[in-house]
């Protein structure tokens, strides 16, 4: 069996989370048109079966990152330093361009963005202590697209370009845009795709099956993400404000859930109760259990505050509506959700507070919680 990490990297609007999910075949990461939608680095765990006398089965982990752009924030900053870490463990990288985009390149290959910038990838050697964690680098910022270019270009690990979006172009214009970005780097392998039609995803998969290297799996097989439901919950939420709302707002805005209360499991009766009928001898759906989910959302300023509630609180209740649906789906049960809205100022700008929005600090300072209350 084979199996290892592929880390997805690219420009804001590239699609990475588009290809995400249609490789993993499920909603794992949220998708809209606007910038730095993707703020954590978001897994995809796919299964892929052998087949006889062409390939081994495999376990393919895919790590979506956040777009790669200048930071301004220390909200940015962090999301930078999501890109950095999942460039540390990692067997492949795919490079996702966006075809429709002009790439912005300068016509040498520019030198390292910084001596000081860490290396990505894993020593030879497991170190024996942890290492500390990198330092985003001081780096020259011509252009994202050359930041991007001085990343790859201190990969120790097969880097696969993969140009996204080739249905937007005509095909005279894809063979000169490939050519280009081959000067700049020698990819391994090189990919036309389109992720929003699924189209040239099955060669993709085949060949990151062929360079993976041999394993074990890091998931079980049913599994497809490494996220909780209380993380995929607050993300469709935050799809919707994305979605809702303008251009100010989104950015601002952030999603926490303070309430999560799974239904309670039920022993089957031992005589169940005959179906309720409908008209034309259909069968009436059982009626499913309820989850209850309180969120908050976090924005800057009371400005704000007042976009997201709307007048008499219509876009806030719209914006419920939708994501209850979106989470009901992923769920399957129904959901009573409430949503409130807190103003907090700055809070791009606090390190603190970005720290508990991290999903993976919210499970440690649960189980802190209950670890707690269970000693008293």
């Amino acid at each position: 069996m084979r199996s290892g990490f592929v880390s997805i990297l690219g420009r804001p609007n590239a699609g990475k989370s588009t290809l995400l999910n249609a490789l993993v075949g499920e909603k794992v990461a949220i998708v809209t048109s606007k910038p730095q939608t993707t703020r954590n680095r978001i897994t995809g765990v796919v299964e892929v079966p052998a087949v006889k006398g062409r390939r081994p089965a495999a376990q393919i982990v895919f790590v979506d990152t956040p777009g790669v752009h200048k930071p301004g924030t220390q909200l940015d900053r962090r999301m930078m330093q999501e890109v950095y870490d999942a460039l540390e463990t990692r067997d492949i990288v795919i490079l996702l361009v966006d075809a429709s985009r002009e790439v912005q390149l300068d016509e040498e290959p520019a030198g390292p963005a910084d001596p000081a910038e860490p290396t990505a990838g894993p020593t030879a050697e497991p170190a024996t202590e942890p290492a500390p964690q990198p330092t985003p680098p001081k780096a020259d910022w011509r252009s994202e697209d050359e930041f991007i270019f001085g990343l790859i270009q201190k990969l120790d690990c097969p880097v696969f370009l993969v140009v996204n979006k080739i249905d937007l172009i005509r095909r005279e214009q894809l063979l000169p845009l490939i050519a280009r970005l081959m000067k700049r780097f020698p990819f391994a392998e090189v990919f036309p795709i389109s992720a929003r039609k699924k189209d040239g995803l099955e060669r993709l998969v085949e060949k990151l099956v062929e360079t993976l290297p041999e394993g074990q799996r890091y998931f079980p097989p049913e599994q497809y993400t490494d996220q909780p439901e209380r993380f995929l919950v607050a993300e469709l939420i935050r799809e919707r404000i994305l979605m809702e709302t303008g251009e100010e707002v989104p950015y601002a805005a952030a999603v926490v859930i303070e309430r999560f209360e799974e239904p309670a499991a039920q022993e089957p009766k031992k005589t169940p109760k005959k179906p309720r009928m409908l008209k034309g001898g259909v069968e009436a759906p059982a009626t499913l259990p309820v989850t209850h989910i309180g969120a908050v959302i976090y924005c800057e300023r009371e400005g704000q505050k007042a976009i997201l509630i709307g007048h008499g609180g219509v876009k806030l209740k719209a914006i419920g509506t939708s994501a209850r649906k979106e989470i009901e789906s992923l769920l399957g049960t129904r959901v009573y959700l409430e949503l409130h809205v807190i103003v907090e100022p700055g809070w791009r700008e606090s390190r603190g507070f970005i720290d508990t929005l991290d999903w993976r600090k919210q499970l440690e300072d649960m189980a802190e919680r209950q670890a707690k209350d269970t000693a008293e």
